[in-house]
Protein backbone atom coordinates (compact mmCIF):
# COMPACT_ATOMS: atom_id res chain seq x y z
CA UNK A 1 0.00 0.00 0.00
CA UNK A 2 1.52 3.66 -0.69
CA UNK A 3 1.12 5.49 1.89
CA UNK A 4 -0.45 9.00 1.97
CA UNK A 5 1.62 11.29 0.67
CA UNK A 6 2.16 15.36 1.39
CA UNK A 7 3.13 16.39 -1.52
CA UNK A 8 0.91 18.94 -3.87
CA UNK A 9 -0.86 18.51 -7.19
CA UNK A 10 0.87 20.56 -9.29
CA UNK A 11 -0.67 23.02 -11.91
CA UNK A 12 -0.12 20.64 -14.26
CA UNK A 13 -2.10 17.58 -12.97
CA UNK A 14 -5.14 20.17 -11.52
CA UNK A 15 -5.28 21.67 -15.47
CA UNK A 16 -5.15 17.96 -16.55
CA UNK A 17 -8.01 16.37 -14.40
CA UNK A 18 -9.97 20.05 -14.96
CA UNK A 19 -10.11 19.61 -19.10
CA UNK A 20 -11.99 15.96 -18.33
CA UNK A 21 -14.65 18.01 -16.99
CA UNK A 22 -14.64 20.43 -20.00
CA UNK A 23 -15.12 17.76 -22.15
CA UNK A 24 -18.18 16.36 -19.73
CA UNK A 25 -19.49 19.56 -20.45
CA UNK A 26 -19.19 19.68 -24.18
CA UNK A 27 -22.19 16.93 -23.70
CA UNK A 28 -23.56 17.80 -20.54
CA UNK A 29 -24.56 21.63 -21.55
CA UNK A 30 -25.14 20.97 -24.74
CA UNK A 31 -27.91 18.79 -23.52
CA UNK A 32 -29.04 20.84 -20.90
CA UNK A 33 -29.27 24.02 -22.70
CA UNK A 34 -30.14 23.15 -26.03
CA UNK A 35 -31.78 19.24 -25.97
CA UNK A 36 -35.11 20.23 -25.19
CA UNK A 37 -35.03 23.00 -27.70
CA UNK A 38 -33.70 20.71 -30.27
CA UNK A 39 -36.25 17.84 -29.68
CA UNK A 40 -39.40 20.13 -30.36
CA UNK A 41 -38.45 22.87 -32.94
CA UNK A 42 -35.85 21.31 -35.06
CA UNK A 43 -36.17 17.38 -34.77
CA UNK A 44 -40.03 18.21 -34.77
CA UNK A 45 -40.84 15.97 -31.41
CA UNK A 46 -44.40 17.26 -29.38
CA UNK A 47 -42.89 18.80 -26.11
CA UNK A 48 -44.79 17.02 -23.96
CA UNK A 49 -43.40 13.30 -25.33
CA UNK A 50 -40.00 15.42 -25.09
CA UNK A 51 -41.06 15.70 -21.43
CA UNK A 52 -41.23 12.30 -21.04
CA UNK A 53 -38.10 11.19 -23.02
CA UNK A 54 -36.30 13.86 -20.99
CA UNK A 55 -37.36 12.25 -17.52
CA UNK A 56 -37.55 8.79 -18.37
CA UNK A 57 -33.90 8.28 -19.75
CA UNK A 58 -31.95 9.87 -17.50
CA UNK A 59 -33.45 8.41 -14.49
CA UNK A 60 -33.21 4.62 -16.05
CA UNK A 61 -29.49 5.31 -17.25
CA UNK A 62 -28.85 6.91 -13.66
CA UNK A 63 -29.25 3.62 -11.98
CA UNK A 64 -26.19 2.33 -13.51
CA UNK A 65 -24.12 5.08 -11.58
CA UNK A 66 -24.07 3.31 -8.11
CA UNK A 67 -22.65 0.51 -10.57
CA UNK A 68 -20.33 1.36 -12.19
CA UNK A 69 -19.38 3.31 -9.08
CA UNK A 70 -19.13 0.16 -7.37
CA UNK A 71 -17.27 -1.56 -10.00
CA UNK A 72 -14.77 1.15 -10.59
CA UNK A 73 -14.20 0.64 -6.68
CA UNK A 74 -13.20 -2.89 -7.53
CA UNK A 75 -11.25 -2.26 -10.46
CA UNK A 76 -7.08 -2.94 -9.93
CA UNK A 77 -4.73 -2.16 -13.17
CA UNK A 78 -1.38 -0.35 -13.45
CA UNK A 79 -3.26 2.78 -14.02
CA UNK A 80 -5.14 2.63 -10.86
CA UNK A 81 -9.06 1.90 -10.25
CA UNK A 82 -10.73 5.00 -12.02
CA UNK A 83 -8.36 6.46 -14.72
CA UNK A 84 -8.80 3.15 -16.87
CA UNK A 85 -12.40 3.84 -17.07
CA UNK A 86 -11.80 7.44 -18.42
CA UNK A 87 -9.34 5.83 -21.30
CA UNK A 88 -11.86 2.90 -21.99
CA UNK A 89 -14.76 5.40 -22.55
CA UNK A 90 -13.51 8.33 -24.41
CA UNK A 91 -14.06 6.95 -27.82
CA UNK A 92 -17.62 5.78 -27.65
CA UNK A 93 -18.48 8.48 -25.76
CA UNK A 94 -17.22 11.06 -28.90
CA UNK A 95 -19.03 8.69 -30.95
CA UNK A 96 -22.37 8.38 -29.90
CA UNK A 97 -22.76 11.96 -29.34
CA UNK A 98 -22.41 12.53 -32.77
CA UNK A 99 -24.83 9.88 -33.56
CA UNK A 100 -27.18 11.26 -31.20
CA UNK A 101 -27.65 14.49 -33.80
CA UNK A 102 -27.49 12.50 -37.33
CA UNK A 103 -31.41 13.27 -37.86
CA UNK A 104 -32.43 10.88 -39.70
CA UNK A 105 -35.15 10.64 -41.94
CA UNK A 106 -38.22 9.38 -40.47
CA UNK A 107 -41.59 9.91 -39.09
CA UNK A 108 -42.62 11.18 -35.88
CA UNK A 109 -42.96 7.70 -34.10
CA UNK A 110 -39.58 6.79 -35.78
CA UNK A 111 -37.90 9.96 -34.64
CA UNK A 112 -39.08 9.18 -30.63
CA UNK A 113 -37.66 5.75 -30.78
CA UNK A 114 -34.77 7.22 -32.53
CA UNK A 115 -34.10 9.80 -29.92
CA UNK A 116 -35.02 7.06 -26.95
CA UNK A 117 -32.34 4.60 -28.38
CA UNK A 118 -29.81 7.61 -29.20
CA UNK A 119 -30.06 9.51 -25.84
CA UNK A 120 -30.01 6.19 -23.77
CA UNK A 121 -26.71 5.15 -25.52
CA UNK A 122 -25.07 8.42 -24.63
CA UNK A 123 -25.90 8.50 -20.81
CA UNK A 124 -24.14 5.33 -20.95
CA UNK A 125 -21.58 6.32 -21.92
CA UNK A 126 -21.25 9.65 -20.23
CA UNK A 127 -21.83 7.12 -16.88
CA UNK A 128 -18.89 4.94 -17.97
CA UNK A 129 -16.78 7.31 -18.10
CA UNK A 130 -18.21 10.72 -15.46
CA UNK A 131 -18.69 8.70 -12.78
CA UNK A 132 -15.42 7.40 -12.37
CA UNK A 133 -13.64 10.27 -13.47
CA UNK A 134 -15.61 12.43 -10.73
CA UNK A 135 -13.94 9.52 -8.36
CA UNK A 136 -10.77 10.49 -9.22
CA UNK A 137 -10.52 13.75 -7.67
CA UNK A 138 -11.13 11.42 -3.81
CA UNK A 139 -7.83 9.55 -4.50
CA UNK A 140 -5.76 12.06 -6.11
CA UNK A 141 -5.08 13.68 -2.60
CA UNK A 142 -5.30 13.15 1.01
CA UNK A 143 -4.90 16.65 1.72
CA UNK A 144 -9.29 18.57 1.59
CA UNK A 145 -6.89 21.89 1.16
CA UNK A 146 -5.94 20.03 -1.95
CA UNK A 147 -8.95 18.80 -3.12
CA UNK A 148 -10.61 21.54 -2.92
CA UNK A 149 -8.09 23.65 -5.27
CA UNK A 150 -8.74 20.44 -7.44
CA UNK A 151 -12.10 21.09 -7.49
CA UNK A 152 -11.73 24.94 -8.20
CA UNK A 153 -9.74 23.82 -11.28
CA UNK A 154 -12.23 20.99 -11.96
CA UNK A 155 -15.07 23.16 -12.01
CA UNK A 156 -13.31 26.68 -13.82
CA UNK A 157 -12.71 24.21 -16.74
CA UNK A 158 -16.24 22.55 -16.72
CA UNK A 159 -17.74 25.96 -16.93
CA UNK A 160 -15.25 26.94 -19.76
CA UNK A 161 -17.24 24.29 -21.66
CA UNK A 162 -20.48 25.59 -20.41
CA UNK A 163 -19.05 28.83 -21.91
CA UNK A 164 -18.34 27.12 -25.28
CA UNK A 165 -21.52 25.39 -25.60
CA UNK A 166 -23.86 28.27 -24.36
CA UNK A 167 -22.19 31.16 -26.14
CA UNK A 168 -21.06 29.46 -29.58
CA UNK A 169 -23.99 26.86 -30.38
CA UNK A 170 -26.57 28.83 -31.24
CA UNK A 171 -24.29 30.67 -33.61
CA UNK A 172 -22.38 28.25 -34.60
CA UNK A 173 -25.32 26.08 -35.60
CA UNK A 174 -26.58 28.51 -37.87
CA UNK A 175 -23.12 29.17 -39.11
CA UNK A 176 -22.26 25.23 -39.93
CA UNK A 177 -25.37 25.21 -41.74
CA UNK A 178 -24.47 24.33 -45.59
CA UNK A 179 -26.48 26.12 -48.51
CA UNK A 180 -30.02 24.58 -48.75
CA UNK A 181 -29.32 22.50 -45.64
CA UNK A 182 -31.38 23.08 -42.67
CA UNK A 183 -30.98 23.58 -38.80
CA UNK A 184 -30.16 20.02 -37.56
CA UNK A 185 -27.34 19.82 -40.27
CA UNK A 186 -25.95 22.65 -38.03
CA UNK A 187 -26.53 21.06 -35.13
CA UNK A 188 -24.54 17.69 -35.95
CA UNK A 189 -21.67 19.40 -37.60
CA UNK A 190 -21.42 21.63 -34.56
CA UNK A 191 -21.40 19.24 -32.27
CA UNK A 192 -18.88 16.66 -34.80
CA UNK A 193 -16.60 19.57 -33.44
CA UNK A 194 -16.75 19.58 -29.87
CA UNK A 195 -17.26 15.66 -29.90
CA UNK A 196 -13.34 15.57 -31.29
CA UNK A 197 -12.29 18.13 -28.74
CA UNK A 198 -13.72 15.58 -25.72
CA UNK A 199 -12.31 12.70 -26.68
CA UNK A 200 -8.86 14.61 -27.29
CA UNK A 201 -9.28 16.23 -23.58
CA UNK A 202 -10.09 13.03 -21.81
CA UNK A 203 -7.19 11.46 -23.08
CA UNK A 204 -5.05 13.87 -21.94
CA UNK A 205 -6.77 13.59 -18.42
CA UNK A 206 -6.04 9.86 -18.14
CA UNK A 207 -2.41 10.70 -19.01
CA UNK A 208 -1.93 13.31 -16.91
CA UNK A 209 -2.88 12.23 -13.58
CA UNK A 210 -2.42 10.08 -10.62
CA UNK A 211 -4.41 8.04 -7.78
CA UNK A 212 -2.78 8.27 -4.53
CA UNK A 213 -5.09 7.24 -2.44
CA UNK A 214 -5.62 3.88 -1.94
CA UNK A 215 -8.31 2.43 0.30
CA UNK A 216 -7.42 -0.24 3.77
CA UNK A 217 -5.34 -3.36 2.86
CA UNK A 218 -7.56 -5.40 5.46
CA UNK A 219 -10.84 -4.02 3.23
CA UNK A 220 -12.86 -6.90 1.60
CA UNK A 221 -15.53 -5.83 -1.15
CA UNK A 222 -18.91 -6.21 -0.22
CA UNK A 223 -21.61 -4.33 -2.24
CA UNK A 224 -24.44 -4.61 0.57
CA UNK A 225 -22.09 -3.42 3.05
CA UNK A 226 -21.28 -0.21 1.35
CA UNK A 227 -24.28 0.78 1.13
CA UNK A 228 -25.41 0.28 4.46
CA UNK A 229 -22.08 2.28 5.32
CA UNK A 230 -23.63 4.83 3.05
CA UNK A 231 -27.34 4.70 4.30
CA UNK A 232 -25.49 5.68 7.54
CA UNK A 233 -23.00 8.71 6.65
CA UNK A 234 -24.89 11.49 7.83
CA UNK A 235 -23.46 14.00 6.17
CA UNK A 236 -23.54 12.58 2.65
CA UNK A 237 -26.93 11.89 3.20
CA UNK A 238 -27.89 16.03 3.54
CA UNK A 239 -25.35 16.57 0.16
CA UNK A 240 -27.76 14.07 -1.53
CA UNK A 241 -30.99 16.16 -0.57
CA UNK A 242 -28.80 18.97 -1.67
CA UNK A 243 -27.66 18.04 -4.79
CA UNK A 244 -31.23 16.84 -6.22
CA UNK A 245 -32.46 20.17 -5.46
CA UNK A 246 -29.66 22.31 -6.72
CA UNK A 247 -29.79 19.97 -10.02
CA UNK A 248 -33.55 20.30 -10.60
CA UNK A 249 -33.00 24.09 -10.38
CA UNK A 250 -30.64 23.57 -13.29
CA UNK A 251 -32.13 21.68 -15.65
CA UNK A 252 -35.28 23.67 -15.32
CA UNK A 253 -33.55 27.22 -15.88
CA UNK A 254 -31.07 26.30 -18.24
CA UNK A 255 -33.48 24.11 -20.58
CA UNK A 256 -35.76 27.29 -20.25
CA UNK A 257 -33.09 29.37 -21.56
CA UNK A 258 -34.20 29.25 -25.36
CA UNK A 259 -37.15 28.87 -25.27
CA UNK A 260 -37.37 32.34 -22.99
CA UNK A 261 -35.55 34.73 -24.78
CA UNK A 262 -37.03 33.26 -28.18
CA UNK A 263 -40.61 33.56 -27.64
CA UNK A 264 -40.78 35.80 -24.64
CA UNK A 265 -37.79 38.29 -25.11
CA UNK A 266 -38.80 37.76 -28.89
CA UNK A 267 -34.86 37.93 -29.39
CA UNK A 268 -33.42 33.98 -29.64
CA UNK A 269 -29.72 34.95 -30.62
CA UNK A 270 -29.23 37.05 -27.80
CA UNK A 271 -29.54 33.65 -25.31
CA UNK A 272 -25.85 33.29 -26.80
CA UNK A 273 -24.56 36.03 -25.09
CA UNK A 274 -26.44 36.04 -21.63
CA UNK A 275 -25.05 32.76 -21.63
CA UNK A 276 -21.34 33.81 -21.79
CA UNK A 277 -21.70 36.61 -19.83
CA UNK A 278 -23.44 34.17 -17.16
CA UNK A 279 -20.51 31.69 -17.54
CA UNK A 280 -17.75 34.36 -17.57
CA UNK A 281 -19.23 35.43 -14.08
CA UNK A 282 -19.57 31.73 -13.27
CA UNK A 283 -15.97 30.98 -13.93
CA UNK A 284 -15.20 33.83 -12.02
CA UNK A 285 -16.58 32.90 -9.06
CA UNK A 286 -15.17 29.54 -9.48
CA UNK A 287 -11.76 31.15 -9.85
CA UNK A 288 -12.60 33.11 -6.30
CA UNK A 289 -13.14 29.89 -4.83
CA UNK A 290 -9.70 30.36 -2.50
CA UNK A 291 -10.29 33.54 -1.93
CA UNK A 292 -13.75 33.10 -0.21
CA UNK A 293 -12.54 29.49 1.57
CA UNK A 294 -10.29 31.27 3.34
CA UNK A 295 -12.21 33.61 5.13
CA UNK A 296 -15.07 32.07 5.66
CA UNK A 297 -15.90 27.89 5.85
CA UNK A 298 -16.99 25.99 3.14
CA UNK A 299 -20.52 25.15 4.97
CA UNK A 300 -21.37 28.39 5.63
CA UNK A 301 -19.95 30.01 2.03
CA UNK A 302 -22.33 26.83 0.53
CA UNK A 303 -25.61 28.32 2.55
CA UNK A 304 -25.41 31.63 1.64
CA UNK A 305 -23.97 32.05 -1.96
CA UNK A 306 -26.74 29.48 -2.68
CA UNK A 307 -29.31 31.48 -1.13
CA UNK A 308 -28.19 35.06 -3.48
CA UNK A 309 -28.24 32.21 -6.58
CA UNK A 310 -31.53 31.69 -5.83
CA UNK A 311 -32.84 35.10 -5.42
CA UNK A 312 -31.04 36.38 -8.40
CA UNK A 313 -32.69 33.42 -10.15
CA UNK A 314 -36.18 34.23 -8.58
CA UNK A 315 -36.22 38.11 -9.34
CA UNK A 316 -36.18 37.82 -13.05
CA UNK A 317 -39.82 37.02 -13.04
CA UNK A 318 -40.31 40.58 -11.73
CA UNK A 319 -38.55 42.01 -14.73
CA UNK A 320 -40.24 43.49 -18.14
CA UNK A 321 -38.17 40.98 -20.78
CA UNK A 322 -37.43 43.89 -22.45
CA UNK A 323 -34.77 44.99 -20.00
CA UNK A 324 -32.20 42.91 -20.71
CA UNK A 325 -29.43 45.28 -18.77
CA UNK A 326 -31.51 44.72 -15.51
CA UNK A 327 -31.41 40.94 -16.49
CA UNK A 328 -27.89 40.61 -17.28
CA UNK A 329 -27.37 42.28 -14.15
CA UNK A 330 -29.29 39.68 -12.04
CA UNK A 331 -27.87 36.91 -14.16
CA UNK A 332 -24.57 38.16 -13.19
CA UNK A 333 -25.06 38.42 -9.58
CA UNK A 334 -26.47 34.51 -9.30
CA UNK A 335 -23.79 33.18 -11.77
CA UNK A 336 -20.94 34.88 -9.63
CA UNK A 337 -22.50 33.58 -6.26
CA UNK A 338 -23.03 29.84 -7.82
CA UNK A 339 -19.19 30.06 -9.04
CA UNK A 340 -17.86 28.77 -6.29
CA UNK A 341 -20.39 26.19 -5.16
CA UNK A 342 -19.09 23.09 -7.29
CA UNK A 343 -16.11 23.75 -6.38
CA UNK A 344 -16.74 23.24 -3.17
CA UNK A 345 -19.69 21.04 -2.85
CA UNK A 346 -17.57 18.61 -4.42
CA UNK A 347 -14.66 18.66 -2.00
CA UNK A 348 -17.14 18.00 0.58
CA UNK A 349 -18.62 15.01 -1.00
CA UNK A 350 -14.58 13.83 -0.78
CA UNK A 351 -14.95 14.62 2.76
CA UNK A 352 -17.61 12.20 2.99
CA UNK A 353 -15.51 9.68 1.67
CA UNK A 354 -13.07 9.71 4.37
CA UNK A 355 -15.76 10.42 6.93
CA UNK A 356 -17.23 6.91 5.70
CA UNK A 357 -13.31 5.45 5.79
CA UNK A 358 -12.66 7.19 9.52
CA UNK A 359 -16.11 5.78 10.81
CA UNK A 360 -16.87 2.15 9.23
CA UNK A 361 -12.85 1.50 8.33
CA UNK A 362 -14.15 0.68 4.78
CA UNK A 363 -13.58 3.48 1.63
CA UNK A 364 -15.88 3.41 -1.29
CA UNK A 365 -15.16 6.33 -3.18
CA UNK A 366 -16.83 5.32 -6.22
CA UNK A 367 -20.45 4.57 -4.63
CA UNK A 368 -19.82 7.58 -2.78
CA UNK A 369 -19.43 9.81 -5.82
CA UNK A 370 -21.55 7.94 -8.00
CA UNK A 371 -24.64 7.61 -5.94
CA UNK A 372 -24.45 11.52 -6.05
CA UNK A 373 -24.02 11.75 -9.61
CA UNK A 374 -27.47 9.73 -9.38
CA UNK A 375 -29.53 12.20 -7.69
CA UNK A 376 -27.80 14.68 -9.25
CA UNK A 377 -29.15 13.21 -12.86
CA UNK A 378 -32.63 12.23 -11.35
CA UNK A 379 -32.82 16.17 -10.52
CA UNK A 380 -31.72 17.17 -13.93
CA UNK A 381 -34.25 14.61 -15.39
CA UNK A 382 -37.07 16.43 -13.31
CA UNK A 383 -36.28 19.60 -13.92
CA UNK A 384 -35.81 19.00 -17.73
CA UNK A 385 -39.09 17.04 -18.15
CA UNK A 386 -40.77 20.01 -16.21
CA UNK A 387 -40.21 22.03 -19.47
CA UNK A 388 -41.94 19.67 -21.73
CA UNK A 389 -44.78 18.50 -19.77
CA UNK A 390 -45.57 22.07 -18.78
CA UNK A 391 -45.36 23.92 -22.49
CA UNK A 392 -47.55 20.98 -23.54
CA UNK A 393 -49.88 21.09 -20.63
CA UNK A 394 -50.09 24.88 -21.67
CA UNK A 395 -50.84 24.59 -25.34
CA UNK A 396 -46.93 25.35 -26.77
CA UNK A 397 -46.62 25.51 -30.79
CA UNK A 398 -42.99 24.88 -31.43
CA UNK A 399 -41.94 28.04 -33.87
CA UNK A 400 -45.43 29.43 -33.85
CA UNK A 401 -47.02 32.18 -31.74
CA UNK A 402 -47.65 31.48 -28.21
CA UNK A 403 -50.66 32.47 -25.71
CA UNK A 404 -49.94 34.55 -22.50
CA UNK A 405 -50.47 31.05 -20.55
CA UNK A 406 -47.76 29.77 -22.30
CA UNK A 407 -45.66 33.02 -22.06
CA UNK A 408 -46.21 32.85 -18.33
CA UNK A 409 -45.37 29.11 -17.96
CA UNK A 410 -41.98 29.72 -19.83
CA UNK A 411 -41.33 32.80 -17.61
CA UNK A 412 -42.21 30.34 -14.75
CA UNK A 413 -39.75 27.88 -15.71
CA UNK A 414 -36.99 30.43 -16.57
CA UNK A 415 -37.08 32.34 -12.80
CA UNK A 416 -39.76 31.55 -9.77
CA UNK A 417 -39.71 27.54 -10.02
CA UNK A 418 -36.04 27.19 -10.11
CA UNK A 419 -35.12 29.79 -7.96
CA UNK A 420 -37.39 28.03 -5.25
CA UNK A 421 -35.36 24.80 -5.87
CA UNK A 422 -32.68 26.83 -5.32
CA UNK A 423 -33.67 28.32 -2.12
CA UNK A 424 -34.44 24.78 -0.74
CA UNK A 425 -31.30 23.80 -1.25
CA UNK A 426 -29.59 26.92 0.37
CA UNK A 427 -31.52 26.11 3.72
CA UNK A 428 -30.81 22.01 3.36
CA UNK A 429 -27.03 23.01 4.27
CA UNK A 430 -27.53 24.38 7.20
CA UNK A 431 -28.05 20.74 8.32
CA UNK A 432 -24.45 19.35 7.14
CA UNK A 433 -22.77 18.52 10.41
CA UNK A 434 -19.18 18.43 9.67
CA UNK A 435 -17.05 22.06 10.09
CA UNK A 436 -13.14 22.18 9.52
CA UNK A 437 -11.86 21.27 12.65
CA UNK A 438 -13.25 17.76 11.97
CA UNK A 439 -12.41 17.24 8.90
CA UNK A 440 -9.02 17.86 10.02
CA UNK A 441 -9.67 15.18 12.85
CA UNK A 442 -10.37 12.82 10.21
CA UNK A 443 -7.54 13.67 8.41
CA UNK A 444 -5.40 12.94 10.79
CA UNK A 445 -6.46 10.06 12.40
CA UNK A 446 -7.01 8.63 8.42
CA UNK A 447 -2.95 8.96 7.95
CA UNK A 448 -1.92 8.05 11.46
CA UNK A 449 -4.02 4.49 10.67
CA UNK A 450 -2.08 4.32 7.36
CA UNK A 451 1.40 5.00 8.96
CA UNK A 452 1.42 7.84 6.87
CA UNK A 453 2.43 11.78 7.53
CA UNK A 454 -0.44 13.69 8.18
CA UNK A 455 -1.76 16.00 5.43
CA UNK A 456 -0.46 19.82 5.98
Amino acid sequence: MTPPTTARLTFREKFAYGLGDTASNFYFQAFNLFLAYYYTDIFGLPSAAVGTLLFVVPIAVAALNPVVGALSDRTNTRWGKFRPWILWGALPYGVLGCVMFANPDLGVHGKLIYAYLTYTAVLIAYVVINTPYGALMGVMSPSSEDRTSLSSYRFACAFLGALLIGWLVPGLKDFLTPAGGSPADGFRNTMVIFAVLSVGMFIYTFANTKERVVAPPQEKGSLGRDLTDLKSNGPWLVLFFVAFLNLTNTGMRNGAGIYYFKYVVGQESAIGTFNLVGFLCFIGGALATKLFTARWSRRSLMIWLTIINALGIMACYFVDPQNLPLLYALNIIASFAAGPTPAIVWSLYADTADYGEWKFGRRATGLIFSATVFVQKVGLAIGAATIGWLLGYLGFVANGVQTPSVLHGITLLFSLLPGLFALAAGVAIFFYPLDEPQVKEIERDLASRKGGTNPA
